[in-house]
């Protein structure tokens, strides 16, 4: 079996006060290459950005990436519309690498990848000249050994861990049987339990009472820095302060000075607008994410009232969103509460509020949502997400429209879902969603105009 390193981590740090992060005298440190996972985007990444900053390490050398398209294959080797393999991110990454590499003047970067954003990370490093340009690799919640090893079960997937993607991956590459290609450094970080995709039973491939072939050392690695954090999440493994906390004591040996996010004075927000494909030419067969450009969608931002959510004047930005599906620079204050306004042909208008931002941002990417059918009666639709996290009765203080969140969000079940849905009985009224102290406030719209309310959780 092997040693993981248990760490109980602290996920509070002194507080600074001062407008500008003053941890550690950085003048350049090697940059950090962020990937993120199935189906998600590099605006993930955005509170662990934070943190490096405020603790010194340069905006410039923090780059989070958008996998095109971010969701797996059913089978790696077969082409599929909309979906990746596991060498078209390794591509993608190299060439990301690259660009940092020479945008910097580094020798080397640092990667980090949450879940499936590992898989690239370890195949660039093991099989596509990365070992050379990379110092240090960072897997957070990674299914090294898979999400299921068993006969029979989806044996093409990149997450069979009897498949061949990561059979050869594993193969050990020394007499001492390690897993992980040198000279990079490694570390991988794992919960003791609350991961869905390391769990020995299988509720959450959708057969609760399946052998998975997988435990909760899943994630673990012989030959790394195996770190496990007790009770946090699947995305928690690489979004949350004490994920942050090993991150950064792996990269320099030392803690950070604080694991909070140091205000700035002056905010500036932009990011990617980007759309939703279908699983088929039936739009009715469901949607699936991608990180592609939604050139001609409309963003309005518009300040709004803290407790009720209402529109303090007219739109403090609008832009028409073109090619290259990126929007911003929008300066932004620090203290206020926003309302992200997001229109296009073939999507409802989606209202997403979110808690004020502390800090700029260049991966605030926004993505409307459609209406399926059985939600357009309404009146109204709203949607509470976590996407840095999830959800677990048993461990979090959560409220959503005076109510615990539904569905599936029940004790005994674990962390493994990200959004709730409720359909209040009526339009234009505040709702909030509140979550372990954070608190998102918005107002309901009709779905009979094709509007849909997102309660997006920062933290």
């Amino acid at each position: 079996m092997m040693a993981d390193r248990r760490t109980f981590l602290a996920l509070a740090g002194a507080l600074l006060t001062t407008g500008c992060a003053t941890g550690l005298s950085l003048d350049a440190p090697e940059p950090i290459v962020f990937v993120h996972g199935n189906g998600d985007s590099a605006a993930l990444w955005e509170t662990t950005i934070w943190r490096f900053e405020s603790n010194g390490w340069p905006r410039d050398r923090l780059h989070a990436i958008d996998l095109p398209y971010p969701m797996a294959r059913d089978d790696d080797a077969q082409p599929q519309p909309g979906k990746s393999s596991v060498a078209e991110n390794t591509e993608f990454l190299a060439a990301a690498v690259d660009r940092v590499l020479k945008a910097t003047g580094a020798r080397q970067v640092i990667v980090m990848g949450n879940s499936r954003g590992g898989y690239p990370i370890r195949n660039y490093i093991q099989n596509g000249g990365g070992a050379a340009k990379v110092s240090h690799a960072i897997l957070s919640g990674v299914p090294n050994h898979g999400v299921w090893n068993l006969p029979g079960r989806a044996p093409g997937s990149e997450f069979a861990g009897n498949g061949p993607f990561l059979q050869a991956l594993n193969q050990p590459k020394n007499a001492n049987g390690d897993e992980v290609t040198g000279p990079v450094k490694w570390l991988t970080i794992r919960s003791d339990g609350n991961d869905k995709y390391a769990q020995p039973k299988g509720r959450w491939i959708g057969d609760a009472t399946a052998d998975t072939g997988v435990s909760f050392e899943g994630p673990a690695l012989k030959g790394a820095t195996n770190v496990v954090i007790p009770r946090i999440d699947h995305r928690e493994t690489a979004y949350s302060p004490a994920a942050f906390e090993a991150a950064y004591r792996f990269i320099t040996g030392k803690a950070p000075a604080t694991l909070q996010i140091v205000p700035e004075e002056a905010v500036v927000l932009s990011g990617m607008v980007t759309g939703l494909g279908v699983k088929s030419t039936d739009p009715a067969s469901g949607n699936f994410a991608n990180n592609l450009a939604l050139p001609g969608a409309q963003l309005q931002i518009f300040a709004i009232d803290a407790t009720t959510g209402a529109r303090r004047g007219d739109a403090a930005y609008s832009k028409v969103i073109g090619d290259d599906g990126r929007w911003g620079p929008f300066a932004a204050q620090h203290d206020t509460r926003y309302e992200f306004v997001v229109a296009a042909q073939g999507y409802a208008t989606t209202h997403v509020y979110r808690s004020p931002f502390r800090r700029s941002s260049s991966v605030v990417n926004l993505r409307p949502e459609r209406l399926a059918e059985f939600d357009k009666p309404g009146p109204a639709l709203v949607i509470f997400t976590r996407p840095r996290g999830y959800f677990d009765a048993d461990r979090d203080r959560m409220l959503f429209d005076r109510r615990t969140p539904p569905p599936l969000v029940v004790q005994g079940q674990g962390a493994g879902v990200s959004a709730s849905r409720t359909k209040p009985e009526e339009v234009n009224r505040p709702v909030m969603g509140e979550f372990n102290g954070e608190k998102v406030i918005g107002r309901t719209w009709p779905t009979a105009s094709n509007e849909v309310t997102v309660l997006e959780l920062t933290y």
